[in-house]
């Protein structure tokens, strides 16, 4: 039923026991297939370089602000300037088999006052790319923000050219938004931003597809998917 005021307006729901949140902690996350650290320029950069100069071609910087890194030394002071303040808050993605950073994430625009918060700056090397571990990392991030934090609203936002990352928030279960045109101007080209949302009212059934994707169950012994995120998400629309 609609909430009106006095004069019969509508307005939003009342949050009688709504309370700031907390900030994302600096405390690792340990999953199946990898762990997210906070980025360290130190403990991460070599890795990360050597993961990303497998892309030839340098794609995994095109939508991106920043990028490519022609050395270890230029990426490194990148993370140092750029990737080492609380927001945005990059982390590193480990692979549990290798122990080595092979992709990026970070929290960013993180309004604990309204429970709002973003991921993005996602970069995965081609080592990470269409690796269960590259869904574990969104999901570990995602249960941190809705489980252990209580965020009510989680968005990612991409180039509206990027037809990979829309896809991706697709599969992920996020909500398309709107696009706003002419949002920014980055690498010296026009951006129109594509929103999308997660709310803490679709969360349990978003984190019930991605447990049962990621249960050792869904794998063969070669480490294929028997059914995808996706399939698992749609059985319980």
């Amino acid at each position: 039923m609609t909430q009106t005021n006095l004069l019969g307006q509508p307005i939003g729901d009342p949050l009688p026991n709504w309370t700031p949140r907390p900030l994302p902690p600096r405390t690792p996350m340990q999953g199946r297939t990898c762990r997210l650290e906070v980025l360290d320029a130190a403990r991460h950069a070599a890795d990360l370089h050597a993961a990303n100069m497998e892309d030839a071609d340098g794609r995994i910087w095109t939508y991106m602000g920043y990028g490519p890194f022609d050395s270890e030394e230029d990426y490194r002071a990148w993370i140092a300037k750029d990737a080492s303040g609380n927001d945005p808050l990059f982390h590193a993605i480990i692979d549990a088999a290798t122990d080595k950073a092979i992709g990026v994430a970070s929290y960013l625009r993180i309004s604990p006052d309204i429970g709002s918060i973003e991921i993005g700056h996602i970069n995965y090397a081609p080592a990470l790319q269409r690796t269960v571990a590259a869904t574990e990392a969104i999901y570990m991030m995602m249960a941190r923000a809705f489980d252990e934090l209580g965020y009510r609203r989680y968005e990612w936002k991409c180039d509206n050219a990027n037809e990979k990352s829309r896809n991706a928030a697709a599969r992920l279960g996020f909500t398309f938004e709107g696009v706003f045109r002419q949002c920014t101007i980055y690498k010296g080209r026009n951006r129109d931003t594509a929103w999308f949302s997660i709310i803490d009212s679709e969360w349990p059934q978003i984190k019930a597809a991605f447990e049962a994707y990621l249960d050792l169950s869904n794998f063969d012994a070669a480490g294929k998917q028997k059914r995808s995120l996706s399939a698992f998400r749609h059985s319980r629309e």
